[in-house]
Order: structure tokens, then C-alpha cells, then sequence
């Protein structure tokens, strides 16, 4: 058989597609090969942040990062507490996930482009859309952040805080010496004792830090932001199958909240669902866990064990928590928030 040129080019085109799909087939099932191998989820979090990942008095790790981990073992294994949580600071988070030292990160990571872009890292969704405050002591009479010029300012080092303030407050004509720290415990003790005057982070970090000050009431947090912090998991590039796991694993808490589905009435709702978009999301429609390569009954593990994004949000940083966190952006698309997940379809 004779080709010409346009033939054969066609042909080699074909060719390479078809080796690039059988590496990527092969690659997509690294990670989750990997896991249920082992056993067991590992996941990397912060070293001790109150209400996103801080071991309790028994050494159980709690928090909304913590309990996005669980859902994850959840969707993979049945079982939410198949996980092993590595505690990083900032300096060391994404080394560990480059190194396959942890499968994912859930640490209150803020989702920037050159990280997303430059490190081989992917973020996948936003569980906690953030931004960056200050936080002040109340006798010094601070009422915005033009009150702030020639103050020195607490920060850890390593957080995209730095560039911040850097984007800030030269722009606006006002000076600011920083001191700089490795953990946010440390950032907290430093600003406790007088080392600066101002503490900044992620206003959730703030509202956690602000709990371990020894006079909580003498502080407060100024109501401007200077920035935009998405914060959610984070997974190295090059396994689209694990991506779409940790993904689809956020979507289904939303999801679940939306839908009206929670932990005490997930059984209910699968054995009875009052509609399709339940039947689907639940498993007892369609073959969306497959798709994943996870049983169909995934979401409903995930529900029915670790609960949906808003009884997870109430109990770690929200209103049953001692951050006592408003929804606010965090609120679902439909009240008021920002938060929307693709639907199970």
C-alpha cells in the first residue's frame, strides 16, 4: 500500500496519540493504585491550626482540612478514618507533596498561580474561600489600615502574606517594618508579647490564633482585606484520576448540602430518594463512583460518615465551633455565599 505524505503524517499523529493516551491510562492510576495498596490515605496538614487541623488531647486530628482528608478515605476505602495525617509547616508542605511523601495536601493552602503553574502541584476546589486581615490590640485604638503607618507586623514566613504586604502597602503610601516567624504559633506568641504590633494572616488563621492569645477580648480583627485566599487540596499534576477523586470528594459534601442530604438522614434518603439528583449522587442511579473507579456508593460513604460541607463547615470553624466563623462567601451559591459545585449528571 502506497501513502503519501499527508497519509503518513496522519498516521504518525494517530500514532502518537494513541502512546500519549496509553501513558497518561497508565499514569491516571498511580496514586490510587498506590493507596489502596497501602491501606491507608496519607495526608499532609498544618502543624496546629484550631479549627482546620490541630490534634486534640488524645492526639485525634480535628478540622475542616482534616475531615476533607476523611471524606477522601471515605470515597476510597468505606471507611473515613483510613488516614494518616502528617502535620508540615509552611516552609515544608509542598516538598512533601512533590516527593510523594503525602498523597494530599489539605492545609489551608491558598490556590495562587505560580503555585498552581510552576511547582507540578494541582489544586483542585476551594473548600474555604479566605482573605487576608490584621489583627490588633483594642487600646491602641487601630480603626482602619491608614491607622497602620510605621506599625511592625507579625508573619509567618513562607505564606503569600509576604507578598501581600508588599503589593499593599507601598501602593498606599504607608510604612510597615515585618517580623518575620516560622509557625503560626509562634507568629501568635511573638505578636502576644509585644514583638509587633500587629498580627496578620488569613482571617481564619486570625480567628484560630486569636484563641491561644492569653486575653482573647483585648484583640481585634479589622474588618479590611487586602487580598483574595481560596484555600483547598492540593495534589501533584500528572494523575487526572486522583485530581478528579479529591475534586469530585469536595463536590459531593456541596453537593449533599444543597440537596438537603446530612449524616443522620443519608440512609434514609438512599433507600427512599425523594429525587433523581439524590438517586444519583447516593448511588442508587447511574455508575458516577465507577467513573472514578470507586464503588457507587462512594458520596453516601462520604456523607453518611464524615457528613456534608455544611455540617462539616458548623462543627470545625463554624457555629457549633469556638471560632464561631459566619458562612459568609462560604454559604451555599443559592444563600447568599459563593460556594457551587458541579452537578452529579
Amino acid at each position: 500500500m502506497r501513502h503519501n505524505n499527508k497519509t503518513l503524517l496522519t498516521l504518525s499523529l494517530a500514532a502518537l496519540s494513541t502512546a500519549a493516551l496509553g501513558v497518561t491510562s497508565s499514569a491516571s492510576a498511580a496514586t490510587l493504585d498506590e493507596v489502596t495498596s497501602r491501606g491507608e490515605l496519607q495526608c499532609g496538614v498544618n502543624v496546629g491550626l484550631s479549627g482546620f487541623s490541630s490534634p486534640d488531647e488524645n492526639g485525634n486530628w480535628q478540622g475542616l482540612d482534616v475531615e476533607t482528608c476523611r471524606a477522601i478515605s471515605a470515597a476510597i476505602f468505606g471507611d473515613a478514618d483510613k488516614v494518616v495525617f502528617t502535620p508540615l509547616t509552611a516552609k515544608e508542605r509542598f516538598t512533601a507533596l512533590q516527593s510523594g511523601e503525602i498523597d494530599v495536601l489539605s492545609r489551608n493552602t491558598t490556590w495562587t498561580a505560580t503555585r498552581d503553574n510552576s511547582l507540578g502541584l494541582n489544586f483542585t476546589t476551594t473548600t474555604f474561600y479566605d482573605g487576608q486581615g490584621f489583627m490588633v490590640a483594642k487600646d491602641l485604638g487601630i480603626e482602619s489600615l491608614e491607622d497602620l503607618n510605621g506599625a511592625s507586623i507579625c508573619i509567618q514566613s513562607g505564606t503569600t502574606h509576604e507578598l501581600n504586604l508588599a503589593d499593599y502597602f507601598p501602593a498606599k503610601g504607608i510604612d510597615i517594618n515585618t517580623v518575620t516567624f516560622d509557625t503560626p504559633d509562634q507568629t501568635a506568641s511573638g505578636f502576644a508579647s509585644g514583638r509587633c504590633d500587629v498580627l496578620t494572616s488569613d482571617t481564619s488563621q486570625l480567628s484560630a490564633l486569636r484563641l491561644q492569645l492569653p486575653e482573647p477580648d483585648s484583640v481585634e480583627i479589622l474588618t479590611e482585606l487586602i487580598s483574595k485566599e481560596p484555600l483547598g487540596p492540593v495534589v501533584a499534576q500528572g494523575d487526572d484520576q486522583w485530581f478528579d477523586i479529591v475534586k469530585w470528594t469536595v463536590f459531593a459534601m456541596v453537593n449533599a448540602e444543597e440537596l438537603g442530604i446530612t449524616s443522620d438522614n443519608a440512609e434514609q434518603m438512599k433507600n427512599d430518594p425523594p429525587n433523581p439528583q439524590v438517586a444519583r449522587l447516593l448511588g442508587v442511579d447511574g455508575t458516577y463512583g465507577e467513573q472514578l473507579s470507586l464503588t457507587n456508593d462512594w458520596a453516601y460513604n462520604i456523607v453518611s460518615q464524615v457528613g456534608n460541607y455544611g455540617e462539616v463547615f458548623a462543627d470545625t470553624v463554624g457555629e457549633n465551633s469556638p471560632l464561631g466563623i459566619s458562612r459568609g462567601m462560604n454559604a451555599l451559591w443559592n444563600e447568599g455565599g459563593i460556594l457551587y459545585a458541579p452537578p452529579i449528571r
